[in-house]
């Protein structure tokens, strides 16, 4: 059948040059259908969609290339009433598989529509190839599943706001870590208002920051602090206004990271920081009073030598000896604080010390408190000064006593734990490992979060004036960072109180602990001490007492003045008593320089700071003979007998 036989009117030649140029001319391949199901006219892009010459198609089924159940739409009996529905669907495609000569598959889209001819109702039919598309459009559903995927994987809380154009904003897409964080499921937030969702405290401060983001066309940061079911958090949060082609924005698309941890551990460091720097001005006052106090109660000792035991002028030495040891008290517990006291460790069991000091603390508590020790059967070993140890646990037993005035309970446990990298990362000052945890709980009125910030600062108490120094939990802190552990509280109001402290865990076996045997002074005559102090007063007062013990003393303010010294003195010098840090020559570089000239010298070391302060400042660690500030006449004159008695080396 030729188009000629189509359109039997005059000009049929005509006709069917235009017609075949229309179809050669269509980008997509054209088959024309007749009743009988047979392909009767079709363009050269069929013959290069399919892979048939054109001879091969005409007159041929159009099953060949097309699947029988929509042929059978083309060659319907009713034709009147396919051509009416195929008049409906001009310029409407329908997707489905062809067949090509090979017998391979692909994927067409076919747009029908009806041609009256003399034979009657034929259909043209508008092939197009969407393999192409197809693929695009599975790589794109593949792209948008990963997205999804990523979306959904992501960490930080992410959602997408539809803007629409009354102004309010609602959620159009949430993913997994937004619903997470919120505590809530999908359908109580996709398609909701902001106000439906968010906490009403941040309805203002976001919609604010929208209309920035909105009003500036750029990406708006900041910082919010949000109360939800599952806790509160805090985030940096991130928008960023999406604009169409006309320049409105249809959406705001959101990004809140949580720092929540992050900010804790700032606070901590902030807290730790804030201590060691009290700590050092502590240290430094406490080194400053120590070499006064030494001065102040020396010299009142030394005056009350001289005075009968009825001379009523000893009264008054008594009080100022008395209120200087009150000083002194003082300056040790700063000298706690700051990590710079004097620290005698030795490896022990824990519950010993506890068990020893237990009936101490019930006569402290009082009846009214109930005192429970715990320990578990594995408890470790530490390696601690025994006595302050003990000092530690009386301070929080005092601290819980004054929490509980109507009574209550105060609990005492021990027990092994080992702290791992995920805890030693919330607390920036613990490292992973074996501890042995000390843990003293009470009953009491508890503390809030301001008041739990402050409580290992010097001075601060909430107790009233006359009723606390404020140094008790101070104390507590500086001896156990000293002594290498580490220390939390958990508090709530009402609730009572709970202080964790952590010792390193030692495999050592446990030292016996002996009571110190106070060495009395004894004259030794015929020795020579050289004196070595910057502060006058200290100075002179320590001469005095050495020299009423019949030493001879030679006294320099400085390491210079003492090497000069040294050198010109003909005889032996039996000891070297040095303060540590003096200006210009130190205490480690003058006893250096000395004992290469007098091998025989022995050397005793003073200080307001730390034994350990002697090593840091160059001194070894092992034989070193050490006396801190503020020391008494028979304090002095007791470390140089030991000293001195001690057989070298």
């Amino acid at each position: 059948m030729t188009v000629g036989e189509v359109d039997r009117g005059g000009g049929h030649d005509a006709a069917e040059t235009r017609y075949r140029g229309l179809l050669e001319a269509a980008p997509d391949a054209m088959v024309v259908v007749n009743r009988g199901g047979e392909i009767v006219l079709l363009n050269v892009q069929a013959e290069k969609q399919f892979g048939y010459q054109r001879d091969e198609l005409l007159g041929q089924p159009v099953t060949n290339i097309i699947p029988e159940g929509f042929a059978a739409r083309l060659i319907a009996d009713d034709l009147r009433s396919t051509a009416d529905a195929l008049a409906q669907q001009i310029g409407t495609g329908i997707e489905l598989s062809a067949r090509r000569k090979d017998g391979s598959e692909f994927p067409i889209e076919i747009m029908l529509s009806p041609l009256e001819s003399a034979e009657g109702i034929l259909v043209t039919a508008a092939i197009r190839d969407i393999s192409e598309r197809r693929q695009a459009q599975e790589e794109l559903r593949r792209t948008a599943k990963l997205l999804e995927l990523i979306y959904e994987s992501v960490s930080d809380v992410t959602y997408l706001l539809a803007v629409e154009p009354s102004g309010v904003y609602r959620f159009e897409s949430v993913n997994r870590a937004f619903l997470t964080a919120t505590g809530m499921a999908r359908e109580q937030v996709v398609g909701r208002l902001i106000e439906e969702v968010l906490p009403e405290s941040s309805h203002a401060l976001v919609r604010g920051y929208y209309r920035r983001a909105i009003e500036e066309r750029q990406r708006i940061d900041w910082e919010e602090v949000a109360v939800y079911p599952a806790g509160t958090k805090v985030g940096e949060v991130s928008v960023v206004p999406v604009f169409d082609a006309t320049g409105r924005c249809t959406h705001l698309s959101g990004v809140v990271h949580d720092v929540t941890d992050q900010r804790h551990l700032e606070g901590q460091l902030r807290q730790a920081q804030r201590l060691e720097a009290v700590g050092q001005l502590a240290g430094g006052i406490a080194h400053d009073f120590n070499n006064i106090l030494t001065a102040i109660r020396g010299y009142a000792e030394l005056a009350r030598r001289g005075l009968e035991q009825d001379d009523g002028r000893r009264v008054d030495i008594d009080e100022v000896i008395a209120n200087a040891d009150r000083a002194a008290a003082l300056v040790h517990q700063l000298l706690a604080f700051s990590r710079q006291q004097v620290l005698a460790p030795q490896v022990l069991e824990p519950a010993r010390i506890v068990a020893g000091i237990a009936p101490l603390l019930r006569r402290l508590l009082g009846e009214h408190i109930e005192l429970v020790t715990r320990e578990a059967p594995d408890t470790g070993r530490i390696e601690v000064d025994p006595s302050q140890l003990e000092q530690v646990i009386v301070n929080l037993a005092v601290n819980a006593r004054d929490a509980m005035p109507d009574g209550g309970k105060l609990t005492i446990e021990l027990g092994n734990v080992e702290l791992d990298a995920e805890y030693a990362a919330d607390h920036v000052e613990v490292t992973p490992g074996p501890f042995v945890v000390l843990a003293v709980s009470d009953t009491g009125s508890g503390m809030d979060a301001a008041t739990r910030e402050r409580i290992f600062e010097p001075f601060f108490t909430t107790k009233e004036v006359g009723q606390g120094t404020g140094m008790g939990l101070a104390t507590v802190y500086g001896i156990v960072k000293q002594s290498g552990g580490s220390i939390a509280v958990y508090s709530e109001p009402a609730i009572g109180t709970t202080f964790r402290i952590y010792f390193p865990r030692v495999a050592a076996k446990p030292a016996t602990l002996a009571a110190p045997i106070a060495a009395r002074p004894s004259a030794r005559d015929n020795e020579t001490i050289l004196l070595v102090e910057d502060e006058p007063a200290v100075r002179a007062f320590g001469r005095r007492a050495l020299e009423s013990q019949g030493y001879t003393v030679l006294e320099a303010a400085s390491g210079a003045a003492a090497l000069t010294l040294a050198a010109s003195h003909e005889g032996p010098i039996a000891l070297l008593v040095t303060d540590v840090v003096m200006p210009g020559l130190q205490g480690h570089q003058l006893a250096e320089r000395l004992t290469a000239a007098r091998p025989e010298l022995r050397v005793l070391y003073v200080s307001g700071f730390t034994e350990n302060s002697v090593i840091h400042h160059g001194v070894p660690e092992h034989d070193v003979a050490f006396l801190a500030k503020p020391f008494s006449a028979d304090g002095l004159c007791s470390a140089v007998q030991r000293v001195l008695d001690e057989p070298m080396g």
